[in-house]
């Protein structure tokens, strides 16, 4: 048998037969991280209510579900208990609370911000601009004209975009092919590369001309389905997916202790699977406080913030008593010093930090975009 390989195309058998070359497992196809919304580190599948904040509400990890008007929906993983779309398990849930009539300067939309590290092949704001296919699978009870929105992180360029869902409570799935735009910043570092988002509703200021790139902060077409407009309306979406192509390929499936990694950079939730989930040790510097030291299984992709859910404890010693608080000290992406207090710490004695009995209890690390 003879054989001729070609790095190229693969390798080709004396019966002109070719066994093309293998993928490299290295190339990202998909920049959605969570696009199946398996993980859900902050909420664990519980509802929640978003608030009416500018900077949004992460609710499955990478998602954000931002809007001008507190409690108007709520958004959980597989609200409705629906039957996801063949070959998925989850999918995000959102439920309009009332029947709101948006107003000028309203906006309702669920997006992710890619980070700009993970498009700077796209070459956007160049000559060169790639074209991305954004496909994804979406069910609602409302039927007709949906839209989203692609937009860079100043918020000055914008590409609104229709789709059009026809058969009320029906899983369908919709691509969207789009020229990328040769104008405008695109940040290629650490920092926001591109929103992706899907409008829920919005007024004037906030709704753009569909199918084209233009100046301007938009979340979605002019005269698009409002969501938040019908008391009890769903959005239910999963497989979302954004590739530099001209066409939709198959979702990319990614292993879930591969994709946990992948969210454990922006969000690092440590505790609330266990009554005594310990979280690190350190060491008493005073009879009242100690360091405790933290160190990530992943890079985060910044600094994170801190929120701390009591019940928590420090063990040192005989001492088994509770943390009153837990701050941020000195660190960075890779681990990070936490001061504590608490009471009757004997000064040099290390220490063990954990939840006190508690499965809700956590430390909550957040380096989002």
């Amino acid at each position: 048998m003879s054989l001729i390989i070609d790095g190229t195309s693969g390798v080709t058998f004396n019966d002109s037969s070719l066994q093309g070359a293998a993928a490299s497992p290295y190339v990202l196809k998909n920049r959605i991280i969570n696009g199946d919304m398996v993980i859900d580190q902050r909420n664990a599948g519980a509802s929640t209510t978003p608030t009416g904040s500018g900077s949004g509400t992460y609710t499955l990890d990478r998602w954000c579900y931002q809007a001008a008007q507190t409690g108007k929906a709520t958004v959980q993983q597989n609200a409705g208990a629906v039957t996801p779309p063949t070959g998925f398990t989850n999918y995000a849930g959102i439920t309009s609370t009332s029947a709101y009539s948006v107003v000028t300067g309203d906006y309702f939309h669920l997006y992710q911000a890619i980070e700009g590290f993970n498009i700077a092949d796209l070459a956007w704001g160049t000559a060169n601009a790639q074209t991305i296919t954004i496909s994804f699978w979406v069910r609602s009870s409302l039927t007709g004209t949906f839209g989203g929105c692609l937009r860079n992180s100043g918020t000055t360029r914008s590409y609104p975009f229709t789709y059009t869902i026809t058969s009320a409570n029906t899983w369908e799935q919709k691509t969207i092919t789009i020229a990328g735009d040769t104008s405008g910043t695109w940040l290629t570092n650490n920092g926001i590369g591109i929103y992706v988002g899907f409008g829920l509703g919005s007024g004037a200021t906030y709704s753009g001309t569909a199918g084209a790139w233009s100046a301007g902060n938009f979340v979605q077409p002019s005269s698009t389905v409002s969501v938040v407009g019908t008391n009890g309306a769903t959005f239910y979406i999963t497989g979302v997916q954004l590739e530099q192509n001209t066409s939709a390929t198959p979702f990319e499936r990614r292993l879930y202790n591969q994709e946990l990694a992948n969210c454990q950079r922006y969000c690092l939730k440590l505790g609330g699977d266990s009554a005594y989930t310990p979280y690190g040790t350190g060491n008493n510097y005073s009879t009242t406080n100690g360091n405790l030291v933290v160190n990530f299984p992943v890079s985060m992709r910044a600094t994170p913030t801190l929120t701390v859910t009591a019940p928590n404890r420090v063990l040192s010693g005989t001492v088994a008593n509770s943390v009153s608080a837990m701050s941020l000290g000195s660190g960075g992406a890779l681990g990070i010093y936490l001061d504590y207090t608490s009471t009757g710490l004997t000064v040099g004695q290390g220490s063990f930090i954990t939840a006190n009995g508690s499965t809700t209890a956590n430390l909550l690390f957040s380096a989002e975009l």
